[in-house]
């Protein structure tokens, strides 16, 4: 753990910057990215909760706009949970109708007025979803013609009710969200009952099976990677590339996407490899191991995006608590593309440790969730998993001696720099 007897974090009245922002996926049938949930919480004053007063979901909304809602979702949807006070309010001007989707509850009460003003906003090209449906219930009859999406929790819903309920609301031509999706068992069920997205962790979680092989790219980067820590010639670098068409044209598309930054076009692999450096080299490298699987299917293209926004995160974080430690930055983007790699690979982490040489002090990390790194990696988990996690924010940017302000903004520019990647990786 990192000394923080001369920082001052004692918590402070609730301020407008202060808030955390969690984004879980909702992905497609085919698992590709369609959208976020955007789960705001509150920073560390008193319990953490969902920001359901009005005052704080408008500084929330109006701040996390400011700074730009497409460095949050990129292409994606943002769906934002709002209450009725929130309904009622004018702060729809901060949101771009055509990128966000308005979540409520279906406890929540139907005055005639808030009936009236969400027709308003349907009106005026809003989108609203109808959240937490475990009953068709007066209630959900009253709002199902105002909404577009139904969003049922797996983990909630008997399956009998669910296998009643899909196709009643698919009648009336609703667009039906599996939440709480944790195990593959769970997503093929919602396919069975023809749920059309899907939200939770189930493709982060590793699946173990044994006798699973490198595809022929993966193991042309994995070669690769080893010519790059190994100090080999530019030369026979640029020539292992070249035996992988594949994985040339994903070098050349990344090199050139803006997170790299390049003054003018790089058109040839000499160059990329000149341009970049070794060290850049490696990161792409690493980051073209989940790319590389999404062509089938794209049913990496999550995986891909939770990595790089991991990496980039971390460090990020790693930069900003330790600007005097060149390398910092490096080890922490390594822990945190590496911390997927054995949902990438299905096999144990301390399989692929095994494998690859690292540092104690990135092994810790991986395996353990321990010293500088690991609580660099456990923060961002706890941002990801925020519904189930958000008790263990607090203590641990106590640990690291950050403030939510300097967290929110890290957040930001790590959503927008993975979404950049993304994009052109694929």
């Amino acid at each position: 753990m990192i000394d923080i007897s001369s920082n001052d974090i004692t918590p402070k009245p609730l301020r407008v910057r202060e808030f955390y922002l969690g984004r879980q996926p909702i992905l497609d049938r085919n698992q590709a990215l369609f959208g976020y949930e955007l789960l705001f919480r509150n920073a560390p004053v008193g319990p953490a909760n969902i920001t359901s007063d009005l005052s704080a979901t408008a500084s929330v909304i109006a701040h996390a706009s400011q700074l730009g809602m497409e460095k949050v979702i990129g292409d994606a949807l943002g769906f934002v949970n709002v209450d009725a006070d929130v309904i009622m309010s004018d702060i729809f001007v901060f949101l771009p109708r055509e990128k966000v989707v308005l979540e409520i509850v279906e406890s929540m009460p139907v005055t005639p007025e808030v009936r009236a003003r969400i027709s308003e906003l349907v009106g005026h090209g809003f989108t609203f979803a109808l959240e937490n449906v475990v009953s068709d219930t007066a209630q959900v009859q009253e709002l199902l013609p105002l909404v577009q999406y139904v969003k049922m929790d797996m983990s909630k819903v008997d399956p009998k009710v669910l296998a009643t309920l899909a196709p009643r609301f698919k009648q009336e031509n609703k667009k039906l969200v599996a939440e709480k999706v944790e195990t593959r068992e769970e997503f093929k069920s919602g396919l069975d009952l023809g749920f059309d997205y899907f939200q939770g962790y189930y493709f982060a979680k590793p699946a173990i099976m044994t006798g699973k092989k490198l595809s022929p790219s993966q193991l042309a980067v994995m070669e690769l990677m080893t010519l790059v820590t190994s100090d080999a010639d530019n030369m026979d670098i640029e020539r292992a590339i070249k035996r992988d068409v594949s994985l040339a044209l994903n070098l050349l598309r990344l090199v050139n996407t803006p997170a790299v930054g390049a003054r003018q076009r790089i058109d040839s692999l000499s160059q990329a490899v000149t341009v970049l450096g070794r060290r850049q080299l490696q990161r792409w490298l690493q980051i073209m191991l989940y790319a590389e699987p999404s062509k089938r299917g794209h049913s990496m293209t999550p995986l891909l995006m939770l990595a790089t926004t991991r990496g980039r995160l971390l460090e990020l974080l790693a930069h900003k608590l330790r600007p005097n430690h060149a390398h910092s930055a490096d080890i922490a983007f390594t822990v945190g593309i590496m911390s997927l790699m054995d949902t990438l690979f299905g096999v144990p982490m301390s399989e692929i440790l095994s494998q690859i040489e690292v540092i104690d002090e990135v092994a810790e990390a991986l395996l353990s969730r321990e010293g500088f790194y690991g609580d660099l990696l456990r923060l961002a988990e706890c941002i990801e998993r925020i519904e189930d996690m958000e008790g263990e924010i607090v203590p641990t940017l106590r640990d690291l001696a950050m403030s939510p302000d300097d967290l929110v903004e890290l957040e930001m520019a790590a959503y927008e720099w993975s979404d950049n990647v993304v994009r052109y990786a694929l």
